[in-house]
């Protein structure tokens, strides 16, 4: 199917209001098979949008700055796996993971997975993206990818979305018991999956949030959870290691990681405070997503109205 790019170069976007306010400049608006994809810029910050969502955001003078802050969550997975070298990165957005993994980690090597082409075109145009020995992009369905994919990872990120009747979604394929069992599967021996699911461990969206913390649970001995400050994220990590770990644990292992030097990213304590091992309160009563039944958008529509 091919790629209907409509429009290029400067355009202003029009607002509502705002007396001196100058509204944001468009500067791609295009369509996809999957999405109407659009890229903005306003006082300095650059923001990526699928059919009117916000998906990445990127500071223009520093690319390493401005992004959203559960991607900052995506660091915490050094602290159940000292040794990361191979990350498997489904979902590539405007890159701000990949800019923050190939600028912190020099000996790390990605593999992003993405199936829509013209959000990697944008991203290599107007996010700085880039593709090196460290890091090669697969135009390609995430799940098939996986299966297909011979030598074990580390790390595997989730962070693939696509949108439905109520805004931003998971792809259900990739949120089931046999997909984790398939990245369980593929995962080193202290192997970790982190994946960012929108939501609250309470309130919005939280019946989704329990959904998917119990069939990760199903797979995997232990699965914690890091809910973002500043946004309706949570980042669920699951480890392959049975071995517990509590808050104490998680700050005194990421302190050290910041002494030796293995993980630079400031703030990183501050991150791991947010750490909690309990299971979502209404875990036990919500479902276990399978490739025969993963109700994703009926788990969505009845959590609520965001707020």
């Amino acid at each position: 199917m091919k790629t209907n790019i409509a429009k290029r170069g400067l355009l202003l976007a029009i607002t509502c209001s705002g007396v001196g306010i100058l509204p944001a400049a468009v500067v791609f608006d295009g369509f996809s098979p999957y999405h109407h994809v659009q890229v903005s810029d306003d006082q300095g910050m650059r923001m990526l949008s699928f059919n009117g969502s916000r998906e990445t955001r990127m500071s223009l003078t520093n690319p390493l700055q401005g992004h959203f802050e559960y991607i900052e969550y995506f660091h915490t997975p050094w602290v159940w796996n000292r040794n990361i070298q191979r990350v498997l990165m489904m979902g590539l957005g405007g890159g701000s993971i990949q800019r923050a993994y190939q600028h912190y980690y020099t000996n790390v090597t990605i593999e992003t997975v993405e199936m829509d082409d013209v959000v990697i075109k944008v991203a290599k145009e107007f996010f700085q993206v880039k593709e090196t020995p460290r890091h090669k992009i697969r135009h390609q369905d995430g799940r098939v990818f996986l299966q297909r994919a011979v030598q074990p990872y580390d790390l595997i990120i989730m962070d693939a979305y696509t949108v439905s009747r109520y805004g931003s979604s998971i792809p259900p394929h990739l949120t089931t018991r046999e997909f984790f069992t398939m990245a369980d599967a593929h995962l080193t021996t202290n192997g970790v999956l982190a994946y960012n699911v929108i939501g609250q461990l309470e309130g919005w969206q939280a019946d989704f949030m329990g959904a998917m913390y119990r069939t990760m649970k199903e797979v995997f001995p232990q699965v914690y959870a890091f809910p973002a400050e500043s946004s309706m994220n949570v980042v669920l990590v699951a480890t392959k290691s049975a071995l517990p770990f509590t808050a104490a644990h998680v700050q005194r292992d990421g302190a050290e990681l910041t002494r030796l030097g293995r993980v630079k990213m400031p703030g990183f304590a501050g991150r791991l405070s947010r750490f909690t091992s309990a299971p979502p309160k209404n875990s036990a009563n919500c479902p276990v997503l399978t490739d025969d039944r993963a109700p994703v958008e009926k788990l969505i529509g009845g959590s609520g109205k965001s707020p």
